[in-house]
């Protein structure tokens, strides 16, 4: 029996399940018909409509191809928030909670001395980081940049929801911030390697290219971490810090660029695999 045939909401739970993983096939189910997993334990017999049969079909299919799941939900957790996303951010990963509790970390230090610190997040994607940093920090005045329209509409839907205070700004890096210094700059910014075979797994190709990789052939995935670090000292405000989340094997690499802007206390810290996930440094 598939999906579309099924009597009702259990009984195509099971028919999904034997496409794609339980899990998905369950959370699938709750999305189309709108219902929890107790009313889908306790109330299996519940039909489902012909629109409701033929999209869950639909998005099963979709898994099946490897889209990721978040995608067809259009929502995925961060931080204990339910964020929107869509094909043009990137899906939260859990990695980028250490960035974000870097941030309040520093913020709320800052914040002894400054009442109301100024943080903006370059490169923000669905607003996870800048949206959570918000919530972490009432009392920070927060903005986000993306030069993405797509992205920052994404942003700005969240930002509605969670968090509406954050300035949203369009354009690329520091561009749309002339003038302006922050007490803390945080990013997570494209640093996959062009090329790097690990682009094709995992249901990365669904995912914005532009948001993975700085597209440059044969390079190190640095690109954008170097502009980023580059014009960073004239947006922080003294002993302010920059945060930038990294891959895996780059934290050598950004700490020499930011020993280069003569940044000082630069150190890294590791994810909970031991993995050195961001890099910063403080503005003398």
């Amino acid at each position: 029996m598939t999906e579309r045939a099924a009597a009702g909401i259990g009984e195509a739970w099971r028919a999904a399940s034997r496409r794609i993983d339980r899990l998905d096939a369950r959370l699938l189910v709750e999305h189309v018909v709108g219902c929890t997993h107790a009313d889908l334990i306790a109330r299996p017999e519940t039909p489902l409509s012909a629109e409701q049969s033929a999209a869950l079909d639909a998005l099963v299919a979709r898994r099946t191809a490897g889209e990721p799941l978040a995608y067809l939900t259009g929502s995925a957790m961060f931080h204990d928030f339910e964020f929107h996303v869509s094909p043009a951010v990137l899906i939260p990963r859990p990695e980028t909670e250490l960035l974000v509790e870097l941030g309040a970390k520093f913020a709320t230090e800052r914040a002894r001395t400054c009442p109301a610190p100024r943080i903006v997040d370059l490169g923000t994607g669905s607003g996870i980081v800048a949206i959570t940093l918000a919530r972490l920090c009432p009392q920070a005045a927060v903005s986000a940049v993306d030069v993405s329209p797509e992205a920052l509409a994404v942003a700005a839907a969240n930002a509605a929801r969670l968090a509406p205070a954050v300035r949203l700004l369009a354009g690329d890096w520091y561009a749309p911030l002339s003038g302006e210094r922050f007490d803390l700059i945080v990013s997570n910014p494209p640093y996959v390697v062009s090329g790097d075979p690990h682009l094709a797994l995992n249901g990365l190709p669904f995912e914005p290219q532009g948001a993975l990789t700085d597209g440059v052939a044969g390079g190190d995935g640095l690109a954008c971490i170097r502009a980023i670090v580059s014009g960073a000292p004239m947006h922080l405000a003294a002993g302010g810090w920059l945060l930038i989340e990294h891959g895996y094997d780059q934290a050598a690499g950004v700490q020499t660029l930011l020993r280069a802007e003569n940044f000082s206390e630069v150190q890294s810290w590791q994810d909970l695999a031991g993995i050195d996930r961001v890099s910063g440094g403080r503005r003398i």
